[in-house]
């Protein structure tokens, strides 16, 4: 079999089954491990997808763009902000980040509700500049333009300043192994200091977001206390509750 053809047969599988072993694909293959391996790396050079021990998995099939991703699963995200706000109460210091998730929490925060919340995400600070009791602080630093938040060293050095009651992240990507990964550098560097500022960490990741990874490592899988998700009842979240982290 020729490399393309391996290659065309190791994506195939991947987006069938949302992960490759290397013993398997060997023994599908009739190749060497040693080939697969090196046929592995080479679909990662190329961005294609994403090694871990003994295999590979896929990218998040989310956008980039902040706009492209306001309308993805708009209603799963809204579902999910239900969930998380049974989470929030009175007189807590509350750290959100630029996710579009996230915003879907704050668009329902109750208009009564009493807290301070610590964001980079412009789009957030525009719509609770309007909340009657709740305390908006900016982190400040440089907008990206296609993610509408703050990143850079100011923004960090805002972040190292706080120690927050909860943090509120919005995830790109998670697996057990390759933890929580992001596709931007600058923006896995906040969320990374967010998680070492606040108490218990909450991700808000929907269901297509597991067991995927991308190049930027935000934390190990276990910095993360609570996922709250979409459809929490498939198994593909038993891994993670296997280690600790409560899935709501």
């Amino acid at each position: 079999m020729l490399k393309e053809e391996r290659l065309d047969y190791i994506l195939k599988k991947l987006q069938t089954d949302q992960k490759v072993l290397q013993t398997e694909l060997s023994s599908d293959l009739q190749v060497s491990e040693d080939t697969v391996r090196r046929d592995l790396e080479s679909l990662a050079q190329s961005g294609q997808l994403i090694k871990v021990r003994g295999g590979a998995i896929p990218h998040s099939p989310n956008p980039y763009s902040f706009k492209e991703r306001i309308e993805r699963h708009a209603a799963d995200k809204q579902h999910m902000a239900v969930k998380a706000l049974r989470l929030l109460h009175d007189g807590q210091t509350v750290l959100m980040d630029g996710g579009t998730s996230t915003l879907a929490l704050v668009k329902i925060l109750p208009p009564n509700l009493r807290l301070t919340i610590i964001t980079n995400s412009v789009p957030i600070v525009t719509h609770l500049i309007e909340h009657p009791t709740i305390e908006v602080i900016f982190t400040g630093g440089r907008i990206g333009k296609n993610s509408q938040t703050a990143t850079g060293m100011d923004t960090i050095r805002t972040l190292q300043k706080i120690r927050a009651d909860l943090a509120f992240v919005g995830i790109c990507s998670l697996h057990p192994e390759a933890g929580v990964t992001g596709l931007d550098l600058e923006e896995a560097d906040v969320k990374s200091v967010m998680v070492e500022a606040a108490n218990k960490i909450v991700a808000l990741a929907t269901s297509d977001k597991m067991d995927t990874a991308e190049p930027f490592k935000v934390c190990e899988i276990t910095g993360i206390d609570v996922i709250v998700t979409d459809k929490p009842e498939l198994p593909l979240f038993k891994p993670y509750q296997d280690l600790g982290i409560q899935v709501i």
